[in-house]
């Protein structure tokens, strides 16, 4: 009588890559995940909803400026120029600004939180996520163009 030998499973080499591949696939989103949750004026990850802030820059018959809407549609909702954007302190926000003038770049600017987009052109948009963690007024800018400013209120 012979005595057989158990089989066993063998892993072949495009197992092992494949279980490499989807380790490192992993571990590369999970690092871009939780890098999105820094804010840039932040030392971690924060974990928690920012209040989200709409800013375009638009030219209107003043010049260029920033804007805002109070709602979704055009159409029912006021335009505010150089709108005041209110927060408390330590509140978590998010900018998300857009470009929606056609002759010019524009960028948007908050010195004091480390808050700078790129200069984007037309209909560009981009988020900064920042914590409001110092109290008072403070300017927003762009670069390009300096008459374009507002104010920031943190209480």
């Amino acid at each position: 009588m012979s005595k057989q030998k158990p089989k066993g499973r063998k892993i072949n080499r495009m197992s092992i890559i494949a279980i490499i591949g989807g380790i490192l696939i992993s571990s590369t989103v999970g690092y871009a995940l939780i890098n999105s949750m820094i804010p840039v004026n932040g030392d971690g990850p924060v974990f928690g909803f920012p209040e989200n802030i709409y800013i375009k820059s638009i030219h209107s018959d003043q010049g260029f400026v920033f804007s805002s809407h109070s709602g979704a549609k055009k159409s029912i909702s006021p335009t505010h120029v150089a709108p005041t954007i209110h927060l408390t302190k330590d509140q978590l926000a998010t900018i998300r600004f857009m470009n929606e003038d056609k002759t010019s770049k524009h960028n948007f600017n908050i010195d004091e939180f480390n808050v700078h987009t790129k200069d984007l052109d037309y209909f560009q948009p981009e988020s900064v996520t920042f914590i409001a963690n110092k109290a008072g007024t403070f300017q927003y800018h762009c670069t390009i163009h300096p008459e374009m400013s507002g104010a920031i209120q943190i209480q």
